[in-house]
């Protein structure tokens, strides 16, 4: 008795166990002996070609395509004579229709063919099938082509615009730290960009294109925050998605994932949040098996949290396992010179999205400077925004912009320098306010030299000293 690999005896294989098999095939088959002479055929033959057993049964081949009535194409004359596979298209005369057929030799101990074995499909099905890959392929296509812009709008568009040495330092430190996979803790006040620079960390490393997953720790409430990180397995708690959940871990794997708020972390997460950092791999809440990862961590927080580990409010070892490359922004009010490089850019992108030609006149850049922004980039970004969209003239005037940073009356974060001081601050801030003034009002300095009863040289050297950059209005 021959025990064939798969265990199966040949000699239990009946008669009637082949014909069971040759009927449950896909494909039609057709069996001739070594002369070309026809065997069997299945259902699947009839049910493409068209032609009956009883038609071709203990018939040649030869002697059917000879006759021209039924089919022309076969294979089994070619097999017979090149002792080897073959592919072809035959037709069938009585449905006018091409099918494809293989034809594959069955040899005898002694050399010679004892069987020619011929699968017959048909084209439409094949059609069918190329359609269906085109279409999957297609779709494939254009999810890939969605995968890369959702990740581009991720990453954001915005850009760093900059002219302190403060940013200056940050942007060399950031080219120099990307490439690598360093994890990096971005700290700073809020609205100072920490997210712009998380952005430029991705865009300039290497792994850029792949993954880039935000989330912000703060937004999502502690008891749920565990499970958008490590996902869960399904029936792992009262609610739980029957298929379970991709964790943002998971999401991010091979990628970037930006911790965000990272200070709001409840401590017990902080525990795993430390174990994933130092062993890169996780398990899903209610799973067995662990996930290895491959990814960079960059976190980022609004508090001080060496302080807030010296309070017991942030873990120790985390805090020094985050903070690896720190990369601090000082607020806005400590790097003015960046104001009006940010509110050109701003007034221009602005200007463009609402089909507006607007500018601001150099008295109401210097009230933008003298405001304190406790909101930072974000809130003149804002305000920005809501003085172009509502401003019906072309320039933006100091009582614009006061109207607009002093809505009600009560803001406190604007410059008190002309009642507090010296007598000579205050006659020195005064002089300031009367020279921007007449400027924004007569549109050029030698108009306000003329209105204000002064040279015009000694008004332009006193602009310079009150503006040193970019330089002053028109001289006309």
């Amino acid at each position: 008795m021959d025990n064939s690999p798969g265990g199966l005896q040949q000699a239990d294989l009946s008669q009637a166990d082949f014909r069971e098999i040759c009927e449950n095939l896909y494909d039609g088959i057709h069996i001739t002996d070594g002369e070309g002479r026809i065997l069997f055929v299945n259902e699947a033959y009839t049910r493409t070609t068209g032609i009956k057993p009883e038609e071709i049964l203990g018939r040649t081949v030869s002697d059917i395509e000879q006759e021209g009535r039924l089919y022309k194409g076969s294979v089994t004359g070619m097999v017979l004579e090149q002792r080897k596979r073959v592919n072809s298209v035959a037709t069938i005369y009585s449905l006018n229709k091409e099918v494809l057929v293989t034809g594959t030799p069955v040899f005898a101990p002694n050399g010679s063919i004892k069987m020619v074995v011929t699968n017959t499909r048909d084209f439409p099905e094949l059609k069918q099938l190329e359609h269906q890959l085109l279409t999957v392929t297609e779709e494939s296509r254009k999810d890939n082509e969605e995968l890369a812009y959702l990740r581009q709008q991720q990453a954001g568009g915005k850009r760093l615009y900059y002219r302190s040495d403060a940013m200056r330092q940050v942007v060399e430190l950031i080219h120099t730290v990307a490439p690598t996979d360093v994890t990096v803790l971005i700290t700073g006040e809020s609205g100072t960009g920490k997210e712009l620079i998380a952005n430029e960390i991705y865009q300039n490393s290497n792994r850029k294109g792949r993954p880039f997953i935000k989330v912000n720790c703060a937004a999502i409430p502690g008891e749920l925050l565990e499970s958008e990180l490590f996902g869960y397995e399904e029936g792992a708690f009262t609610g739980a998605r029957r298929s379970g959940k991709t964790g943002m871990f998971e999401l991010a794997n091979n990628g970037v994932l930006l911790l965000d708020e990272i200070g709001d972390m409840p401590l017990p997460l902080q525990a795993k949040l430390l174990r994933v950092l130092q062993q890169r791999e996780i398990m899903r809440i209610g799973g067995s098996k662990t996930i290895k990862l491959d990814l960079r961590v960059i976190a980022s927080t609004n508090l001080d949290l060496q302080e807030e580990a010296r309070q017991g409010r942030f873990r120790e070892d985390l805090y020094y396992r985050l903070n690896v490359v720190p990369i601090e922004l000082k607020p806005l009010r400590e790097r003015k010179e960046d104001i009006p490089y940010l509110v050109d850019r701003f007034c221009e992108d602005f200007s463009k999205k609402y089909g507006k030609d607007t500018h601001i006149s150099a008295a109401g850049m210097d009230l933008l400077q003298s405001y304190r922004w406790p909101g930072n980039i974000r809130e003149l970004e804002n305000l920005l925004e809501r003085i172009v969209v509502t401003n019906s003239g072309g320039i933006i005037t100091r009582d614009v912009v006061y109207a607009a940073l002093n809505p009600d009356g009560g803001y406190s974060h604007l410059s008190s320098s002309t009642t507090s001081g010296t007598l000579r601050e205050q006659v020195a801030e005064f002089e300031r306010e009367i020279i921007l003034r007449a400027i924004e009002r007569e549109g050029s300095l030698r108009k306000a030299a003329k209105a204000l009863g002064v040279d015009h040289s000694t008004l332009v050297k006193k602009y310079q000293r009150l503006h040193p950059e970019p330089g002053p209005p028109s001289e006309r």
